[in-house]
Parts: C-alpha cells; sequence; structure tokens
C-alpha cells in the first residue's frame, strides 16, 4: 500500500461543524453539481457518480469518529483499492487541524503515473478545504 499524508491545514471552525459537513455526502451535491460531475447521486454515507469513463464510480464512509475522523473507501466499481483518512483536531476555540491520509493498493504503472501528484493533489485538496470553511473561495 502507497500512504500519502497532506499538509496539516488549520481551518477556522469548531471539529463538531467540520465534522457534520464532511461526515454527509449529501453535503456535497453543490460542489458535484459545480465540478460537473454526471449522475450524482448521494446518501449520508454513500454516493456515486460518472468520472473519467467509469460509470458508477462512488464512494462510501466506513467508518466515524465525531468530531475526529471520517475513514472512506472507493466502491467497487474503481479499479484499485483505497481508503481516505480525514483526521481532525481541534486545538484552540476556532482553530482547528485537518489532515488527510490516503492509502492506495497501486500497481507500478500506476504508481509511476500519479506518484507525486497525489501528493501535491492531497496537498491541494487540504488547501482547498481549509478555503472553504475559512471563506477565502
Amino acid at each position: 500500500m502507497t500512504t500519502v499524508e497532506s499538509k496539516i491545514v488549520s481551518i477556522k471552525r469548531i471539529d463538531e461543524d467540520i465534522y457534520k459537513i464532511l461526515s454527509n455526502f449529501q453535503n456535497f451535491s453543490p460542489m458535484a453539481q459545480q465540478a460537473q460531475l454526471e449522475n450524482w447521486q448521494a446518501g449520508e454515507d454513500w454516493c456515486e457518480f460518472d468520472a473519467q469513463g467509469i460509470k458508477g464510480a462512488g464512494l462510501r464512509i466506513i467508518d466515524k469518529e465525531p468530531y475526529k475522523t471520517i475513514k472512506i473507501t472507493g466502491n467497487d466499481k474503481i479499479p484499485f483499492e483505497f481508503f481516505i483518512w480525514i483526521q481532525l483536531k481541534m486545538v484552540a476555540p476556532y482553530d482547528t487541524r485537518l489532515k488527510i491520509t490516503v492509502k492506495a493498493k497501486l500497481n507500478m504503472m500506476l504508481k509511476m503515473m500519479v506518484g507525486k501528484k497525489l501528493q501535491s493533489g492531497m496537498d491541494a485538496l487540504a488547501d482547498q478545504m481549509a478555503a472553504a470553511f475559512n471563506g477565502q473561495m
């Protein structure tokens, strides 16, 4: 398994507010429409969409620890196994740190193609999440 950890970002909100949004895929529907994900559907713990030629690709939340951790994996339509952990830690009132960890089972060719892009992608995702929660988008 390849492991990639994002940088740690600071969000000017309490951990409970962030958790409530990130732990329910239905909250992502407006963003999915903006990103023009085709055939987007979501429940609290799952979402499905068509992307990059994969019909019915999806994610599901497999574990949650309120205000601390959200664990996500892909459905059987995604051609490789992966897990995403979103970790939250409130260090002071209205100062919560967020980190994203990805573990993916990539074959050698995929690893060579996306290895460095995965790190920069996770860092960019963490930055975008912080910017969105901090009202900078």
